[in-house]
């Protein structure tokens, strides 16, 4: 049996950018949060180390940052607690997003650079007591955003003490409160108290830790009287990642706030403009369908193949086909959600294909001029990629070029591991996807002649013709062979 799958916590993707607050260019970083909200993302962040002195101070910097930005929201990524005492944090935060109209939100960390730290005249605290002070802390914060209970706060810990103190101001919205967390004790207090879980994805280097993170908040949240689903999970980013994984992490292991670490505009705009779309996309294919009874998902699309083109790119008798070690068996709902999310993305894919199709036969038949076609790819839903490839086919070829990636460097080595007789099935599968991507490329040069002299109709069609069948086929010999071992093992 394979790694228990998290679960989609069901969540709106967000998509947003961690910017380094760089002293020596302070017009930069500025014009890059605008830029940030210019491209479309929905949060912006910045870093908070306050002993680093070739940084600017991040509370500063969010204040004009909310002033130079209209729509865009704020935080820091993450706030040291031992640097910021809670009822001065409170009142700041709820300043912060009443002047922004409800952009802010409160990322804090217990804690790390302990030397630092005490430079600066903070405390030092052990890691137990890191803990404790963040949790005494968030009380604090809590209570004095809550002015609709009478009387002043007051807070008698072991590390802050608050004798009576006047509630407010109210925050223009209830201001969420995440947490950089990675060790049991603070999951647990993520868990109990949080509104948001915040790891970095390069502390964490594989992302099965982000499962094992997950458990434990959920644990601790349904012992608090809490839902899971309460605790929103966000994940920094180390760099570009492809959208068929970030998908991934949307749908096995709830990530729904996709924080891109990175100063580089055309980084930011690709984010944006590129990966959110389909990233979005996938997973809305991912949750519009409900896992079925048992593993004849598989045949339900088996039969949608259908022969277009005048030739074959390759013979099917040949295709291996792995034994099945337990063919008695039947798996649960949860175990099925792996291959039933594989048969969701391949939905996705035949969906666009028909309407790739579609939008050829309209300009065949003079319905529609080849300008309106274009315009009309361009709102296809799975459009976005960062390849360049002809008018026409990037929408589709990008994400099934992106889909295949993902599952050559994710999903087939998994299996390899877990299941050395599908091996001939996976290189047949992966020698499948090189073969389609030649023909991805062949579609892609028609479209460009096409566009430049309308006289190719023939030989678009032809390459059209020769990807549908070629795409179905190797769609469905994919779900007959791998839906089940996903179902034993998970992603």
């Amino acid at each position: 049996m394979g790694e228990p799958l998290m679960p989609d916590y069901g969540h709106d993707l967000q998509f947003s950018a961690n910017l380094v607050p760089a002293a020596g260019q302070a017009d930069e970083v500025v014009a890059l949060a605008q830029l940030a909200e210019r491209a479309g993302l929905d949060l912006v962040t910045f870093q908070d180390h306050p002993y680093q002195p070739a940084l600017l101070d991040t509370w500063t910097l969010l204040s004009f940052v909310a002033a130079r930005t209209e729509r865009i929201r704020l935080a820091g990524n993450v706030h040291p607690l031992p640097l910021r005492p809670p009822a001065v944090l409170a009142q700041a935060a709820a300043s912060l997003d009443l002047l922004s109209h409800g952009r802010f939100e409160l990322a804090l960390g217990a804690g790390g650079y302990w030397d630092a730290i005490e430079a600066m005249g903070g405390p030092r605290h052990t890691p137990s007591e890191a803990v404790a002070a963040l949790e005494e802390g968030i009380g604090i914060i809590r209570a004095i955003w809550d002015t609709g209970t009478r009387g002043g706060v007051h807070h008698r810990g072991e590390h802050y003490r608050v004798d009576g103190l006047k509630r407010g101001p109210r925050p223009a919205h209830d201001i969420g409160i995440w947490l950089g967390a990675y060790k049991p004790r603070m999951l647990r207090l993520t868990g109990r108290l949080a509104d948001g879980w915040l790891p970095s994805l390069p502390r964490f280097q594989d992302v099965s830790a982000l499962g094992a993170g997950n458990a434990v908040i959920d644990e601790a949240a349904l012992e608090a009287g809490r839902s899971p689903s309460d605790v929103r999970r966000l994940l920094n980013l180390g760099g570009p990642l492809p959208a068929a994984q970030l998908a991934e992490l949307a749908l096995v292991h709830g990530v729904s706030v996709f924080i891109l670490m990175s100063g580089d505009p055309r980084e930011i705009e690709r984010f944006a403009a590129e990966t959110a779309p389909a990233v979005r996309e996938l997973v809305a294919a991912g949750r519009g369908h409900s896992p079925e009874p048992d593993h004849r998902t598989a045949t339900r699309t088996a039969t949608r193949t259908a022969t277009h083109a005048a030739v074959q790119v390759w013979d099917e008798a040949t295709r291996p086909t792995a034994p099945d070690p337990d063919p008695g068996r039947r798996y649960t709902p949860a175990e099925q959600a792996a291959g039933q999310h594989l048969v969701d993305v391949h939905d996705h894919l035949r969906a666009e294909l028909a309407q790739l199709r579609d939008l050829v036969e309209q300009v065949a038949a003079g319905t529609i001029d080849a300008g309106a076609a274009r315009s009309q790819i361009a709102t296809m839903t799975m459009r976005q990629n960062n390849w360049t490839l002809g008018a026409y086919c990037e929408s589709y070829c990008r994400l099934v070029t992106m889909h295949h990636t993902g599952e050559d460097s994710m999903v087939f080595p998994k299996l390899r591991r877990a299941e050395p007789g599908l091996a001939p099935v996976l290189d047949r599968l992966q020698e499948e996807h090189e073969a389609i991507h030649k023909i991805i490329e062949r579609v892609d040069r028609t479209l460009v002649a096409f566009v430049g002299e309308p006289g190719g109709l023939g030989d678009l069609r032809a390459a059209v013709d020769l990807l549908s069948d070629a795409l179905l086929s190797h769609l469905s010999y994919e779900e007959r062979e791998l839906v089940p071992p996903l179902s034993r093992h998970g992603f």
